[in-house]
């Protein structure tokens, strides 16, 4: 996942709401504290299969040392296992003793290309690669979350499809595993799955539709001219007023996206309803259709990206340009996340019932300047939810900060996200 800009400030809110696990009052505590011991029992092996995948990272489309790992252990718990789905991509199976739902967990597995050595005494053996985006953690907490409900296999009504997706940082794992028929192999009423980020081991988080800001760059082609540098410079202009963040606002401060008050979680967060302009991303390209201009930006949510088209039109409509425009379109950099309402709703209040509010955070800003996940592709075909998952102990200064040349993980995330969504894929079973 391409994650960017999180400053290890989001520690400020983060790192206040962290308490101990409390249970509410409306769910079958027996089955959740029975997913806690199990976790308990099983936790230093899958801390074992994280540092064993750290050891042996395989970039996308070549993890097949990663799949055969993935696929034994699957096979170990006696799940049915479909394997080379869009490549090494692993689906696992489990059928309840009870007809019921069916929900899917998704975790990414490649690795990524980093000559920077590793910060662990577990270090990467495979020259130039490294997981330094998580997906390791990502595969052991899947694999932890199979284990435990395999045990609690006859007190569960319905179906849960395990999905290990390779080829997540280029971009190409969701679509080839869909490609290879993966919606012909499980048919998920649901779909769950979880990202590292730097927020401190112990909470989840989530909001409704957009969790990173919409990344699209936008071609405005005119009419061939040999003025092409007024034009060049015009139409700049006019993209850059799109933006409505002022120059001196405190959201371009990543620290602030940590604030309690206006952060990404704050009630009041600034992180809303903005569109901004990459400045330093502009280009200009004669095709045999005419003179391209482009540019980039991000919008936080559907109304700003869906206004930034008839903006520029009217704009340029005004303007002794009017009749050059030829064409005006946004095109896709990255995928965009888009949770559920619904279920994003109905999962945080079920497990904030379950392990206490202040683990379980409702995010109310988007990630500014995010490059998403591909998972992306997936939601489209199902309702789902992609949760963010705290890996930091600022106290240890282990900061989970993706992509950086210093990323490490509190493994007791990995605890974390085994109990909890064990817990939320049961509750959702239930419905």
């Amino acid at each position: 996942m391409m994650l960017k800009n999180l400053s290890n400030t989001l520690t400020v809110f983060f790192f206040v709401l962290v308490s101990i696990a409390a249970f509410g009052q409306n769910v079958d505590k027996d089955i959740h504290t029975d997913i806690q011991k199990h976790t308990e029992e099983i936790f230093d092996s899958l801390v074992e299969i994280r540092r064993d995948l750290h050891r042996y990272p395989e970039v996308g489309g070549t993890e097949q040392r990663t799949s055969q790992k993935i696929t034994e252990y699957l096979k170990s718990l006696g799940l049915e296992v479909k394997t080379n789905i869009g490549g090494y991509g692993i689906v696992g199976i489990l059928e309840g003793a009870k007809p019921g739902k069916k929900i899917a967990w998704r975790a990414d597995i490649d690795a990524m290309p980093s000559k920077a050595p590793d910060v662990v005494d577990f270090e990467s053996k495979h020259e130039g690669v490294r997981h330094i985006c998580g997906h390791d953690v990502h595969t052991a907490v899947a694999l932890g979350i199979a284990n435990v409900l395999t045990a609690q296999q006859e007190n569960l009504e319905g179906t849960v499809y395990f999905v290990f997706q390779p080829s997540e940082e280029n971009i190409k794992g969701a679509l080839a595993m869909m490609d290879d028929g993966l919606f012909d192999i499980i048919d998920p009423e649901e779909l769950y799955a979880m990202h590292v980020t730097p927020f401190p081991a112990g909470t989840i988080a989530a909001k409704p539709e957009e969790m990173f800001s919409d990344y699209k760059r936008i071609d405005l082609t005119f009419k061939k001219t040999e003025k092409e540098v007024a034009l060049f410079e015009f139409v700049k202009n006019k993209i850059l007023s799109l933006e409505n963040v002022a120059s001196d606002s405190k959201f371009w401060n990543m620290q602030n996206m940590g604030d309690p008050e206006i952060g990404i979680a704050g009630p009041k967060s600034i992180y809303n309803n903005y569109t901004t302009v990459d400045k330093n991303n502009f280009s200009i390209k004669e095709t045999e259709n005419g003179t391209r201009i482009s540019g980039y930006l991000s919008f936080s949510d559907k109304q700003q990206r869906d206004s930034a088209i008839p903006r520029l039109k009217m704009q340029i409509g005004q303007s002794r340009y009017a009749n050059e425009l030829l064409k005006a379109e946004l095109v896709n950099v990255f995928p965009t996340l888009d949770n559920n309402m619904g279920l994003v709703d109905e999962s945080l209040e079920q497990l904030s019932g379950i392990y206490g509010k202040n683990r379980v955070l409702r995010l109310h800003g988007v990630v500014a300047d995010g490059r998403s996940d591909d998972f992306a592709f997936f939601q489209p075909k199902v309702p789902s939810v992609y949760f963010f998952m705290g890996g930091s102990n600022y106290e240890k200064g282990i900061i989970a900060q993706t992509h950086s040349p210093n990323f490490a993980v509190d493994e007791s995330c990995i605890k974390t996200g085994v109990n909890l969504f064990s817990s939320l894929i049961v509750e959702r079973l239930k419905k």
